[in-house]
């Protein structure tokens, strides 16, 4: 797994900075930060990988460092991906940490129920 270590230090302090409950997961050969059992943020390589409100999506995408995630080659919507420098400083970071924390009670799981 390759991803910026750093970067995910900085995503852990903004998410225990919120008092979010959060569990981490490796995923995408990167990391992911898991909130209410969904995935909320994460770091692929060293692009923040962000989820939020599709609704918001063309306008987030109006800020520095913003494109949208295509991590399958296909347009993903309600994910981008955020550069070094969208994340450069803490306040960056904690907009876009808060931005899926928005989010993610709206957010759908993506967790398999088991057949009976």
């Amino acid at each position: 797994m390759v991803y910026n270590e750093f970067l995910a230090d900085r995503v852990r302090s903004a998410l225990k900075g919120f008092h979010a409950a959060f569990e981490e997961k490796l995923m995408f050969g990167g990391i992911c930060f898991l909130v209410d059992e969904k995935m909320c943020v994460g770091i692929i390589k060293e692009d923040l990988m962000v989820r939020i409100d599709p609704e918001n999506q063309e306008e987030f995408l109006q800020e520095p460092g913003c494109r949208i995630m295509d991590f399958t080659r296909r347009p993903m919507k309600g994910y981008l991906y955020v550069d070094a420098e969208g994340v450069d400083m803490d306040e960056d970071l904690d907009k876009w940490v808060k931005r899926c924390l928005d989010f993610n009670p709206k957010a759908k799981s993506g967790k398999k129920k088991k057949a009976k």
